[in-house]
């Protein structure tokens, strides 16, 4: 058990240590990863629909 708690203090002390994001710099990168998604999600459309031709070209 003095394994566990010593553990516990561990993970503690060294959360203390973690510089976490501010509010701007969470907003930025989640604009980021939408911003990327869409443009991903538009790419695999576009190769979607065109594979969609092809194939619908060849039968």
């Amino acid at each position: 058990m003095k394994k566990f708690i010593q553990f516990v203090k561990d993970c503690y002390a060294e959360l203390k240590k973690v510089v976490w994001p501010g509010r701007d710099d969470v907003i930025s990168s989640v604009k980021v990863v939408l911003i990327s998604t869409v443009i991903i999600a538009a790419i695999l459309g576009l190769i979607d629909f065109l594979l969609l031709l092809g194939v619908k070209a060849v039968f």
